[in-house]
C-alpha cells in the first residue's frame, strides 16, 4: 500500500502540469472559435464541427495519457518496424486517397475521414530519433547525408500527393533534431541556405508573370532550359574542381568555400527545376502572393487580405465573443482550420493573441526544459523533434494569417479544426511528458 502511495507521489511530481494545462487552455480555446465560425450573419449555427472537436479533443486527451504512460524508449527498437509502415500508408494514400483540395492525402474510413501524414510526422520523428541516438560515433558528413536521406522518403512520398504544407513540416524536425545533435553549423545552414534558394528559384518564373509583369533578364535566363543547363553544369564544375582543391590543398579553406558555395547553387537549380514541374500552379501561386496579394485579391490574394483585415479589425479587446462580422459573413476562407487565429484576434483582439502567444511559449519552454533535462538521448531526439514541430506549426499559421507567411495550408495546434491534426499534437504531448516522466528512470 505504501509502495503505491509513494509511485502516486512520484506520478505527481513528474507531471507536467504546465504543459498539460497549456494544451488544455489552448484546445479549450479552439472549440470555442470554432463554435464561433460555425455562425452565419444570422445568427444562426450552421456547422456542427464544434461538436466533432469536442470528441476529437476527448480522444485526444486518452491518447495524451496513453503514450505517456508507455515507456518511450520501448518504441526504439519498434521505430523501423513503424518507418515503414509510415511508408505503406503513405504509398496507400498516394494510390487510393480522397482528392480535396487538389491533393490526394485523405483516408475514408466509414464517414469518417484521416490524414495519415499527420500522424505520420509522429512516426518520422521516433525513427530519426533513433537514427541520430544510434549514429552517434558516426562522422558528421555520413551522419548529415543519412539523415537527409531518411527525410526525403517522407518528403518525397507527401508532395507526391501533393501537399506542400504538409510535407514542410518534416524540414524543421530535421533541422532542429540535427541542430541537437551534434552536426556542425555549416552543414545546417547548407540545407537551410539550399531550401531557401530552392524556394526562390522555383517561384521566380511566376514572380515575373504575376507581380513583376515584365520580362526580367536574370529571370529569363534561368527559365531558359538550355541556359539553366549551362548554369548547373558550370556550378558543378566549380564545385567538383574546389572538391579536389580541398584534397589536394589539405590546408587551404578557400577550395572548401568554393565547393560548399557552388554546391549549394547547383543543387538548388536542379531541384527549383524539379519542383517548377511537380508543384501545382496555385501552389507556387501562394508562395509568392503573400508579397503583394492585390496582384490577385480576388484570387489566391483573397485569403491574405481577408485574414489580415479580421486581424486589424479585432484592435485591441476585440469585438466580442461570437461578434465577429467578417467570419459570420464567410469573408474568412477556411475559417475553422487554417485562419482560426483570424476569428480569435478578430473577437478577442491583440490581449487575445497575446494570450494564444503566451500558452504556446509556455509549451515551448516546457519542451526545451524536457530537452535539456532528458537522461536519454533518445528522448532528448523526440522532445527536440516535437519542438521543431510545434515551433514550425505556430510560426507558419500565424505568420500565414497576419500576411507575413505564404498559405500552404498549416493548421494551427490545439486551435484549428481537426481530428488528425489534434490528435497528432496531443500524441506528441504524450511523449514529451513520457520523457519527462522518466528523466530519473522512473517506471
Amino acid at each position: 500500500m505504501a509502495g503505491i502511495f509513494s509511485r502516486r507521489i512520484q506520478f505527481l511530481k513528474l507531471f507536467d502540469f504546465m504543459l498539460f494545462f497549456s494544451v488544455a487552455a489552448l484546445v479549450t480555446i479552439g472549440i470555442l472559435f470554432i463554435y464561433s465560425a460555425g455562425f452565419n450573419s444570422d445568427g444562426i449555427n450552421v456547422s456542427g464541427e464544434y461538436i466533432k472537436q469536442i470528441i476529437w479533443a476527448l480522444i485526444g486527451l486518452f491518447m495524451m495519457f496513453f503514450v505517456m504512460l508507455i515507456d518511450y524508449r520501448g518504441l526504439e527498437k519498434h521505430a523501423g518496424k513503424l518507418f515503414i509502415a509510415l511508408i505503406v500508408v503513405l504509398v496507400i494514400t498516394r494510390l487510393f486517397g480522397k482528392k480535396i483540395n487538389g491533393a490526394r492525402s485523405w483516408l475514408s474510413i466509414g464517414p469518417l475521414g484521416i490524414q495519415p501524414s499527420e500522424f505520420c510526422k509522429i512516426l518520422y520523428i521516433l525513427y530519426l530519433a533513433r537514427f541520430f541516438h544510434r549514429s552517434e560515433g558516426m562522422p558528421p558528413l555520413r551522419r548529415f547525408i543519412y539523415s537527409l536521406l531518411i527525410f526525403m522518403v517522407p518528403f518525397a512520398l507527401i508532395m507526391a500527393q501533393p501537399d506542400l504544407g504538409t510535407s514542410s513540416v518534416f524540414l524543421p524536425i530535421l533541422l532542429m533534431m540535427m541542430l541537437f545533435g551534434g552536426i556542425p553549423l555549416r552543414l545546417i545552414f547548407m540545407l537551410l541556405l539550399g531550401g531557401c534558394l530552392t524556394v526562390y528559384l522555383t517561384v521566380l518564373p511566376t514572380w515575373q508573370q504575376e507581380i513583376a509583369q515584365r520580362a526580367v533578364p536574370a529571370v529569363t535566363l534561368l527559365t531558359n532550359i538550355k541556359l539553366r543547363g549551362i548554369i548547373v553544369l558550370a556550378s558543378g564544375a566549380i564545385c567538383v574542381i574546389g572538391i579536389i582543391g580541398m584534397i589536394l590543398y589539405k590546408e587551404n579553406r578557400y577550395f572548401y568555400w568554393i565547393a560548399y558555395a557552388f554546391g549549394i547553387i547547383c543543387a538548388s537549380l536542379v531541384m527549383s527545376y524539379g519542383a517548377g514541374k511537380f508543384l501545382k500552379s496555385y501552389q507556387i501561386e501562394r508562395l509568392i502572393i503573400f508579397i503583394n496579394p492585390e496582384v490577385d485579391e480576388r484570387g489566391a490574394g483573397w485569403h491574405i487580405i481577408q485574414s489580415m483585415t479580421a486581424v486589424g479589425s479585432g484592435g485591441l479587446f476585440g469585438e466580442g465573443f461570437l461578434q465577429g462580422n467578417l467570419s459570420h459573413l464567410r469573408y474568412l476562407p477556411e475559417q475553422s482550420t487554417d485562419f482560426i487565429f483570424g476569428i480569435l484576434s478578430e473577437e478577442t483582439g491583440f490581449v487575445g493573441g497575446l494570450v494564444v502567444f503566451f500558452l504556446y511559449f509556455a509549451i515551448m519552454a516546457r519542451t526545451l526544459s524536457v530537452i535539456r533535462n532528458a537522461t536519454n538521448a533518445y528522448g532528448m531526439y523526440i522532445a527536440s523533434g516535437v519542438f521543431g514541430m510545434f515551433l514550425w506549426h505556430f510560426t507558419v499559421n500565424v505568420g500565414m494569417v497576419i500576411g507575413s507567411m505564404p498559405i500552404t495550408g498549416i493548421p494551427l495546434f490545439f486551435l484549428s479544426y481537426g481530428g488528425s491534426s489534434l490528435l497528432t499534437a496531443m500524441t506528441a504531448v504524450g511523449l514529451l511528458m513520457s520523457v519527462r516522466y522518466r528523466k530519473h528512470d522512473f517506471d
